[in-house]
């Protein structure tokens, strides 16, 4: 969809989300209402209609004083998402009825575009179409009204952890959708769902490793009671045999 082809608040506000599913939009990101104007060629009035939609959805958050901001969630937002999604995924892959050829051959095409997306080093398109393949998933299992709210978790996992994520961990999220459509073709809903249940798992493991380490560290260890440091510090610098006199003492 080109930038001439919004006419709406509705497309605003999906160009934002695909941006955000990309990874190309950082957490904080400020949205002004001027530049998207510009951009979009449309009216400021529905650039705001556009980002009150994605106040109301959590994707963007909005100060009288300093404008439109992308979110910026703390690693316990993600936990929650994470759970959100879960509760989701798993329990539409649980009470699923058997998928049709069609839904396959479509699911099967967004993993052909997974991959020529990784091997073709594109780092947008392949953040999109990982994050997006459980939304088509969603989709294809016959449930449309939960996509939408799978689609803003989805971006709220993708906000927490805006490093982008290696090849290795790309190609290995590929492999799993894999075996989760393979699943699904023999009619296996319970392998299907046991193996979405590990994916999810490992893609919150990544998280962790990537986007939840602590900013606040070095202040946190410099302004430590002098006590704690010198645990820190000496404690392990002593040999056991001294740490044994001083107890005696």
């Amino acid at each position: 969809m080109s930038t001439d082809a919004i006419k709406s608040s509705i497309q605003i506000a999906s160009r934002i989300m695909e941006a955000i599913l990309a990874k190309q939009l950082a957490p904080g990101t400020r949205l002004g209402e001027q530049q998207l104007s510009e951009l979009f060629g449309v009216s400021r009035t529905l650039v705001r209609e556009a980002l009150t939609r994605l106040v109301t959805r959590g994707i963007v958050t909005v100060s009288a004083r300093r404008g439109w901001f992308v979110i910026e969630p703390t690693p316990s937002d993600a936990r929650e998402a994470f759970e959100a999604r879960r509760v989701i995924e798993l329990g539409l892959l649980r009470h699923a009825r058997p998928i049709t050829n069609s839904a396959i051959a479509q699911l099967r095409d967004h993993i052909a575009r997974e991959q020529a997306a990784i091997e073709g080093d594109d780092i947008g398109a392949r953040s999109y179409l990982l994050g997006d393949f459980h939304v088509c998933l969603c989709e294809c299992l016959g449930n449309t009204l939960l996509s939408d709210t799978l689609r803003d978790l989805t971006a709220r996992t993708t906000l927490t952890a805006m490093l982008h994520q290696s090849s290795e961990q790309a190609e290995d999220s590929c492999a799993e959708h894999v075996h989760i459509v393979a699943a699904l073709e023999r009619g296996d809903l319970a392998a299907a769902e046991q193996l979405m249940h590990d994916h999810l798992q490992h893609v919150e493991a990544g998280l962790n490793k990537a986007g939840f380490n602590d900013p606040l560290a070095p202040l946190r260890l410099a302004l430590a009671p002098v006590s704690a440091v010198a645990n820190v510090f000496v404690a392990p610098a002593r040999s056991k045999q001294a740490v044994s006199r001083v107890v005696k003492k």
